[in-house]
């Protein structure tokens, strides 16, 4: 059977500061590159940081069709796998939770999270869950808690995608991640079950200010099982060779 080779990025949480997460990227989407991955998930808000305070949000805020942005995508890697990063968008003057997806420095397109938290009032909700394709893999994208509503990923399979990619954030008050810790597999295993889609997630880790992220980042089978996970509470990358 054919397969292509996916990858997700277990990362430390970077905030603030987009050269150092756009250094770490490189660094990762050169080793997913050296082990032939076709595509590469990075959590959700990696670029600038999960900000979702108004204020530090807008500063740090790119609008995609902007100079900054492109400079950004003049640091990315001009080969290796195709890359979905989570960023905070602007555009006429919204702010989005939103996952752009690169290929070799050049912006393919974008997924704007469609359910947000209630602390997430500083975003607007995206409208529109595009299909995006890469080696013959069909592949859409729900962020972290858009994995809670069933017609979220149902407008990836209904796109024709193969595959759900997941960036997340857990980066959660200790109390609410220590209930949370073994749920997040089986919470997204029944979305798989529901539309027959593959999935990948990928995750921060790290801890702050009372509160603690330990992934994870996995693959699950359609029947919402796990395929690959890599460990929680350490760096890595997974790298997952997916039925085609």
């Amino acid at each position: 059977m054919p397969t292509i080779r996916i990858a997700a990025a277990q990362t430390p949480e970077f905030r603030e500061d987009v050269p150092a997460a756009l250094a770490y990227a490189v660094e990762v989407a050169g080793r997913a590159q050296a082990q032939g991955a076709a595509l590469l998930v990075f959590p959700e808000g990696f670029l600038q940081g999960y900000l979702t305070t108004e204020e530090p949000a807008r500063r740090h805020a790119l609008d995609l069709a902007s100079p900054a942005f492109a400079a950004v995508l003049d640091q990315a890697p001009k080969a290796g796998p195709m890359i979905v990063m989570g960023l905070i968008e602007v555009a006429d003057g919204r702010l989005y939770n939103t996952a752009v997806v690169v290929d070799r420095g050049v912006l393919v397109g974008r997924y704007r999270k469609a359910h947000l938290l209630g602390g997430e009032a500083a975003f607007a909700a995206g409208d529109d869950s595009p299909v995006f394709e890469v080696g013959g893999l069909r592949f859409g994208i729900n962020i972290c808690y858009d994995m809670n509503f069933p017609q979220a990923a149902a407008k990836v399979a209904g796109g024709g995608a193969a595959l759900i990619v997941c960036p997340a954030n857990n980066m959660m008050a200790r109390q609410t991640a220590e209930r949370w810790k073994q749920l997040h597999n089986p919470a997204r295993g029944e979305r798989c079950r529901e539309t027959g889609l593959w999935l990948i997630s990928a995750d921060v880790i790290g801890e702050r200010d009372g509160r603690i992220s330990w992934g994870p980042t996995a693959v699950l089978d359609p029947a919402g099982e796990v395929a690959a996970q890599l460990p929680l509470e350490q760096p890595g990358l997974l790298v997952f060779d997916l039925p085609l």
